[in-house]
């Protein structure tokens, strides 16, 4: 029961809306579905890291100490408000519907860019920290148990993030239309350098 009460936990807050969907979101709009579900492996991994992390001791150090979660919270901030930047002044370039003139898709490696995005997320060490001890499942030792509920994170993110991107890629044909695609921009662009300063304001 308590482990069936912790994945309901870790579901909703992996479908909640956040800098993660983002990302995925404006590789997915602008590159297609494989570059799309490369962001989400990329995202994946990065939970993945911060469970080692989180089991070795080590993002402990980084939820209780001012210092280091200030550098890594301002780091994280920057990266997501360079990638709203970047699509901002992508739109602008979305202003014919010639193929010969199409903008090229986001530059960097998509894996890359979800990784980053989401090791760079002290929220993340916070949540693994101060909550899954609490969900991990009493008949199991804590770092298996929560060993457990990061694996199960990682695979619930897998499963939501990657269904997004295949119900976007459905709909690519209408997204890649000018006028939508400069809309899309602006919007993620928005979105991300609104994530940006609320993560670089937020207190852990």
């Amino acid at each position: 029961m308590q482990f069936l009460t912790a994945t309901g936990v870790l579901a909703v807050l992996t479908v909640v809306p956040g800098p993660d969907m983002a990302v995925v979101t404006r590789r997915a709009v602008a590159s297609g579905r494989r570059d799309g579900l490369r962001t989400v492996g990329g995202i994946t991994a990065g939970l993945l890291v911060w469970g080692v992390l989180a089991v070795a001791g080590l993002a402990a150090v980084l939820a209780t100490s001012a210092t280091a979660y200030t550098v890594v919270k301002l780091a994280g901030a920057a990266y997501l408000v360079l990638l709203g930047v970047q699509a901002l002044l992508q739109s602008r370039r979305h202003r014919s519907p010639s193929p010969a003139t199409a903008p090229a898709p986001p530059r960097g490696s998509p894996w890359r860019t979800g990784l980053v995005s989401n090791v760079l997320n002290p929220k993340i060490a916070v949540f693994y920290t101060g909550l899954l001890p609490a969900l991990a499942p009493a008949g199991l030792p804590p770092h298996s148990g929560m060993a457990l509920l990061v694996l199960v994170h990682a695979v619930l993110t897998a499963l939501w993030l990657g269904g997004y991107v295949l119900l976007l890629s459905r709909a690519r044909g209408f997204f890649e239309k000018p006028a939508v695609c400069r809309a899309m921009d602006r919007a993620t662009g928005t979105v991300l350098i609104g994530f940006g300063l609320k993560v670089a304001t937020t207190q852990p």
